[in-house]
């Protein structure tokens, strides 16, 4: 019991840095604000996005469970798809750039709860855009909250896994924006509004070679005997 414990709280903590890596508006924003307030800014702010991006986590492993069947008939072809649309998703990050997003985001004074709640409350308003997002890695990192190996009775084992998934995708989401907020704020004194286009090129190479990754591994599980 001890390994699938680990195997699908890793790949809910896998779901969820993978999720947290694009650099949109609430990206920059964190960054803004640890910029121009402090460490501690950044990481509440950055918290309140995980938050934000757990409760859509939740809503989004609901519908890939009741989708569960559909998903098992067409699993190649939508892991496809989804690689395709993390490619999408990567050059369009790479080609952002964030310096406009950066001026309308100069920062006044808040406090930690204002930081907190007005930035969750900016991401569960792109829930639109979000839920599929994650979704998608769901489908990539072959989520599933039916999976056997975690014995007891299937309604408690499915409770277990689901409960497992979104820990691993909270832990995964926070020690992200924490460790952002903590590189940031190292170079705060060397760091310039121009350095977010060099982490945003970085973001989508790095989202973009998970989807060209996703892809290749269909084929080769489509055709395990290509190259032997």
């Amino acid at each position: 019991m001890g390994l699938e414990f680990l195997e699908v709280l890793f790949r809910g903590l896998c779901v969820g840095v993978a999720a947290s890596i694009t650099v949109g508006p609430v990206a920059v924003l964190c960054i803004q604000r640890t910029l121009s307030r402090s460490r501690r800014s950044g990481i509440v702010s950055g918290l309140g996005v995980a938050c934000a991006d757990t409760f859509m986590a939740m809503a989004a492993l609901f519908f890939y469970s009741i989708l569960q069947a559909q998903i098992e008939q067409y699993n190649t072809l939508l892991r496809v798809v989804a690689g395709i649309f993390v490619v999408v998703v990567g050059v369009y990050i790479f080609a952002q750039n964030p310096l406009p997003q950066i001026r309308r985001n100069r920062a006044g004074k808040n406090s930690m709860w204002q930081n907190f709640a007005s930035i969750f409350g900016l991401t569960i308003a792109n829930f639109i855009m979000v839920i599929p997002y994650i979704l998608t890695f769901f489908a990539i990192f072959k989520i599933s909250s039916a999976d056997g190996g975690i014995e007891g009775p299937a309604g408690a084992h499915e409770f277990l896994r689901s409960g497992l998934i979104i820990v691993g995708f909270f832990s995964g989401a926070a020690a992200w924006w924490t460790l952002l907020a903590c590189v940031i704020n190292l170079f705060r004194r060397r760091f310039r509004p121009r350095h977010m286009l060099t982490i945003n090129r970085v973001a989508g190479i790095v989202i973009g070679i998970l989807g060209v990754y996703t892809i290749l591994s269909t084929y080769f599980d489509i055709f395990p005997n290509v190259g032997h």
